[in-house]
């Protein structure tokens, strides 16, 4: 079987849909299957994770081989991605969707109506015929010119629902929303969660102790953790309110500090830099600047050696926590004490009090008050530490890449 992703980011591209793709193409590969990688021709800032050669706009390397073809995401796209598929004979062509990684355009999601007219007709020599999936990364709206209503903007996302073979949703509140607009009989929903792109490790006593060294920590100091890329929905400025509340609880204020690990923000979204100005700001206007430290890009290995190091991972996002959340699944790989936001939807996979504690998203009072205690009972502390990790166990990139594996097999061609 031969898969086709398309997406509009991938290594050395730094965004969370390009490190999925990579990681679950990865994963298929290993399983013997052929994968074909189609994203932007801009590779944007070098990369220590990703080693590769470039010939000709490909990608040529141990696992699949990448077509950096795609100038623009118009509507051009549609004929391009069809002539790849035929070239390469593909069986499936899967869209990694998240509409900030496409530039907003809303091209990519009228292009399985398309493929669908161009590409049915045409059948492999073996008889076979070019099936479509698509993964939600998430629901946002695209934007589509001034006045666009919400209404339209929401029949835009999710008008590829109703024109594939295979819908994949990462989370429960995803495909909640999905069941309840796309009634078509032969369209499938899946929930498949995401892994963490982050490898889980383990460090020593003496690691952690250096590790800390390197930032200017003690053992004694309390260290909180942010992992990610700033945006909105990641609750920065509640962070900010929480380290400042946190101090002031603390009868040694000194001692609190934050470390904010890897870059501030990522390539997709261009809002990403103005939320950051913001949360600069707050850091300034609190006079937290000498309690906050910012680690810019790190390797894989080392954002996991960070996270180990850390007292507490601290992740309110807005709109709660979600298995679509990579920050928070590198957390849970890495045994970090977690402190997050209660999920919108149901999340029984992650249970408060024994994977993590869960506070009200905006309030941060309550997260205060939740890091105030995890720290002051070493038996919570390590207890979230242990499960976190073993919990992260249902999360591993062999079985994501096995589920997708499961659904190319069954799911039914929508003629």
């Amino acid at each position: 079987m031969h898969i086709l992703f398309v997406t509009g980011e991938y290594p050395p591209q730094r965004g969370g849909v390009g490190a999925y793709t990579a990681e679950l193409a990865k994963a298929l590969v290993a399983q013997g299957f052929q994968v074909s990688v189609l994203t932007s021709r801009s590779m944007g800032p070098a990369s220590d994770a990703i080693k590769s050669v470039e010939k000709s706009n490909v990608v040529e390397d141990s696992v699949p081989t990448v077509y950096r073809e795609i100038i623009r995401w118009g509507p051009q796209i549609w004929a391009i991605i069809r002539r790849k598929a035929i070239e390469l004979q593909v069986d499936w062509i899967h869209v990694q969707y998240q509409t900030a990684a496409y530039a907003m355009n809303p091209a990519i999601n009228f292009a399985p109506s398309f493929w669908r007219r161009m590409l049915r007709a045409r059948a492999h020599p073996d008889g076979k015929k070019v099936r479509i999936a698509w993964t939600y990364h998430d629901l946002l709206v695209p934007y589509l010119f001034p006045k666009a209503g919400k209404r339209l903007r929401r029949w835009v996302t999710e008008r590829p629902a109703h024109t594939t073979d295979l819908v994949i949703v990462t989370n429960e509140g995803d495909r909640k929303t999905l069941a309840t607009r796309i009634t078509a009989p032969s369209t499938s929903i899946v929930k498949i969660p995401i892994g963490s792109n982050i490898a889980s490790v383990c460090l020593s006593t003496n690691e952690r102790q250096t590790l800390r060294a390197r930032w200017s920590y003690s053992q004694d100091d309390l260290v909180l953790a942010y992992f990610g890329f700033l945006n909105r929905s990641k609750g920065g400025t509640t962070l900010i309110q929480t380290l400042h509340q946190l101090a002031q609880r603390m009868e040694c204020p000194d001692r609190v500090h934050l470390l904010m690990i890897g870059e501030r923000v990522g390539a997709s979204d261009p809002t990403n830099f103005a939320y950051l100005q913001e949360v600069e700001a707050l850091i300034t206007e609190l006079g937290l600047s000498d309690r906050v430290q910012w680690t810019g890009h790190l390797p894989d290995t080392e954002v996991a050696a960070a996270l180990n190091a850390c007292d507490a991972l601290v992740m309110l996002y807005e709109d709660g926590a979600s298995l679509r959340r990579g920050t928070l699944m590198a957390g849970l790989a890495n045994g970090c004490a977690i402190v997050t936001t209660w999920p919108t939807a149901p999340l029984p996979e992650l249970v408060d009090g024994e994977h993590l504690l869960y506070v009200a998203a905006g309030d941060a009072a309550a997260a205060a008050f939740a890091l105030e205690r995890l720290l002051s009972d070493a038996e919570l502390a390590n207890r979230l530490r242990r499960n976190a990790r073993k919990q992260s166990a249902l999360f591993t990139w062999e079985s994501i890449a096995k589920r997708h594996v499961d659904l190319y097999n069954t799911s039914p061609l929508d003629v």
